[in-house]
Parts: structure tokens; C-alpha cells; sequence
């Protein structure tokens, strides 16, 4: 389940917002502030005029007068702001925010797998530039996958610690319908899922490694093997031409590999359409944790997959990948050189920004649905497309060895 946004008052013309909750911060005269999902000033009853600016662009994003109440930003996303509250033209608190030492909550828990995995990098980032202490709230099921002995970075799936009070605190998902940019700086289907974490938090967007936890144990099996992950969330994820699978698997016996297949649920589907583990691969599905997938991926000679979240834990494990997609753009994933992609067709609509994702439709299929013609994008990745790319694969590790 992905967040969507809403499109609060304009920036600047409107950027007072009344909360309910206090800022954690005390200033002078009961002036009390944070940077709780933007700057939050809460101002006793009186004549003030508060001014809140953004120091990157020093671009001041509210000046006004005001008898008091809560004012907050309409950008949630991290800006360097700057507070001054004035009285009769005198300057009664400033402060520059500096999150130094500080406590701050990084929200990223309605995320799927492969959005943790593309963030916590820019999490682990976060902390080393500014210095500062991170409680990260993540789904169930995945604080296994990122447990680190590190004092500045718990990372927790109890929601109880969005009851506390921090200094800041960011959430980094993706939001459908943020016309203002009020969550995010740039759309994500512009940039691509992988750096849209980097734009929220306020860093260069490029991919990050994430640290994870790779299960205790050797190599698991003797004889070379490859894992592929056939699984995914919509249909239009799957490698939906009929025969693709069913050719790929033969194809890498030949080369000598064992076919693993590491999703976690054998059948997947959703009314009449269901997908099947492929002929001819070893089971190895089931509700396996994380951080075992990631010992396998390690010592996997290559992993195949779609844009999901396992091609995103074989990434972060250091397996390379062969990534099939025509849902999304090369640019949303992780950079690998064995991408593959049919530019001959319909492709790309999952980052085409005159679209809106229906999240919740099994079989969304923009441009084509309920025609000869939906869901070709993976339709016309053939098999022998696919066969020149692991070829490739094979012959690059060979020169490396």
C-alpha cells in the first residue's frame, strides 16, 4: 500500500495551517516550534510577525503578521529553514534549523519492499551529513532485513514511536496526486522510484546501497546456481509473454545452473488471472525471511526478475541482475547493464506523468486495456531477447573472473 497525498493550501499565498498537535520545541515567551513534516511554529496570543525562509534558495516562503496560533508550512519535504519571530519590529526568537544531535523519525512504513530497500540507503546518508540520531519506522516484517549495531539509527516497526515528539521527522513514500509538490520535490515517476527517497530527504539523487543483514551460512548449495523471482504486485509487472519462462528455464540448465525460484507465494493472482511457479524451476517459495533470500542472492551466480521488490533485495545483496520491465521506465530501478526493455512497443506508463496509477487495479493497462494490444510491453519480451542479455551477463563475468 502506497500513501496518497493531498494537496494542501498554496505555499505561498497560503501557508497558514492549523494543527493539533504542540511543536516539541520551546523558544522564549511560550514560542514553540519543530520541523515535524515541514516548519511548525506555534505562537502565544499577541502581535507578532513571524517570517519562515528557506536558506538553500533563500527564498522567504512566509512573512506575516499574527495574533497567535499554529502556522506550519506546506512543504513537508526537508527544507533548511530559517525561523525570526518579531515583535514591534524587534527580533524576539530566531533560530536555523540544524539537525545536529537531534532526534528525528523517518516514516517510510506503507512502502513496499523494493521502496524500503531503494530508501534505506538514502536514510543511512541522511544521518552521515547531518549528524543526527534516526528512528525509522518500517513495515512489518522488514526491521530483520536492515537490524545494525549503529547508536544513530534504530530502525523499528512499532508505530508507537509515531506518538513522540521529535525535533523533524520526514515521510518517505510515494505520493500519488502531489500537484503542489508539497510532499515530494519532483514526481517520482519523473526521477524514478530509486532517487525519489533522495529528493524528500534533501540529497544528491543518485542510488544508494542500503546496508542489510545477510543470514549466517555458507554458499547453500555445491553446483552453480541462478534465482529468478517470477511474482509481482499488478499484472502489468509480470512477464506476461506466455512462453518466456518456459524457454528461459531449458535455456539456463543448458548453461549449466540450477534454476531457484525464490518468490514468497507459489500462485499469485487476482480473479481469473493467475500466475504459477514456472515448469522446471525449483521451489523455494514460502514465507521465508529477508535476510536468508539475501544469503542465496548472494552466492547466486545471477538473479532474474521483474520490477519487484526481490530484483531490489538482489541488488542491495550484490547479485547481478537481469531486470525484466515494460511497466517502467530503466530510470525507476536501480542501474543495472542488463535491462530489458522492448522499445518497439507500448512501454513505460508506470513513469509517464499524464497517467494516473490506479494502485488498486490488478490489471491496469493505461493506453491498451481491453485490447489485442494490453499489457504488450512484457508481452513482446521474448525469450531469446532475454537469452542475448544473460549471454551477455555470462560473458562479462567470464572476463572478470
Amino acid at each position: 500500500m502506497r500513501e496518497r497525498a493531498y494537496s494542501p493550501l498554496d505555499q505561498r499565498t497560503k501557508s497558514i495551517k492549523f494543527m493539533d498537535s504542540t511543536p516539541s520545541q520551546v523558544g522564549p515567551e511560550e514560542i514553540r516550534y519543530d520541523f515535524q513534516e515541514g516548519c511548525r511554529v506555534s505562537l502565544p496570543e499577541g502581535d507578532w510577525h513571524l517570517e519562515i525562509k528557506d536558506l538553500l534558495t533563500q527564498t522567504v516562503l512566509f512573512s506575516a503578521e499574527s495574533k497567535g496560533g499554529f502556522i506550519a508550512s506546506t512543504k513537508k519535504y526537508f527544507v533548511p529553514f530559517f525561523v525570526k519571530v518579531s515583535r514591534a519590529g524587534q527580533a524576539i526568537f530566531e533560530h536555523t534549523m540544524d539537525l545536529r544531535d537531534q532526534e528525528v523519525l523517518i516514516d517510510m512504513h506503507l512502502g513496499g519492499i523494493g521502496d524500503h530497500i531503494a530508501w534505506m540507503g538514502h536514510v543511512e546518508a541522511f544521518i552521515l551529513r547531518h549528524r543526527c540520531r534516526v528512528t525509522c519506522l518500517v513495515r512489518s516484517g522488514l526491521a530483520e532485513l536492515f537490524q545494525n549495531d549503529r547508536d544513530e539509527l534504530n530502525v523499528t516497526e512499532d508505530q508507537d514511536v509515531l506518538n513522540r515528539a521529535y525535533y523533524a521527522r520526514y515521510k518517505v513514500l510515494i505520493f500519488f496526486n502531489d500537484i503542489n509538490r508539497d510532499f515530494q520535490p519532483t514526481d517520482y515517476r519523473q526521477v524514478g522510484l530509486g532517487v525519489s527517497g533522495a529528493y524528500i530527504l534533501g540529497l544528491p539523487p543518485h542510488d544508494r546501497l542500503p546496508s542489510i543483514r545477510i543470514a549466517e551460512g555458507d554458499r547453500p548449495i555445491e553446483e552453480n546456481y541462478v534465482c529468478i523471482a517470477t511474482q509481482a504486485t499488478g499484472h502489468n509487472k509480470y512477464w506476461n509473454n506466455p512462453t518466456g519462462w518456459s524457454s528461459i528455464i531449458p535455456f539456463l540448465k543448458k548453461q549449466g545452473y540450477r534454476v531457484i525460484c525464490i518468490d514468497r507465494d507459489r500462485v499469485s493472482g487476482s480473479g481469473t488471472i493467475w500466475h504459477h511457479l514456472p515448469h522446471g524451476a525449483e521451489d523455494m517459495t514460502g514465507q521465508i525471511p529477508l535476510s536468508e533470500r539475501a544469503r542465496w542472492l548472494r552466492h547466486a551466480s545471477f538473479f532474474i526478475g521483474l520490477s519487484s521488490g526481490l530484483s531490489w533485495l538482489a541488488w542491495a545483496a550484490g547479485c547481478p541482475v537481469v531486470l525484466i520491465s515494460g511497466f517502467t521506465e530503466p530510470y525507476n530501478e536501480f542501474a543495472t547493464p542488463y535491462r530489458v526493455i522492448n522499445r518497439n512497443v507500448c512501454n513505460g506508463c508506470s513513469n509517464d506523468i499524464t497517467l494516473e496509477f490506479e494502485r488498486t487495479n490488478y490489471m491496469w493497462c493505461p493506453r491498451h486495456a481491453d485490447s489485442d494490444r494490453d499489457f504488450e510491453c512484457t508481452k513482446m519480451i521474448s525469450a531469446p531477447h532475454v537469452e542475448q542479455v544473460i549471454r551477455q551477463l555470462i560473458a562479462d563475468r567470464q572476463d572478470c573472473a
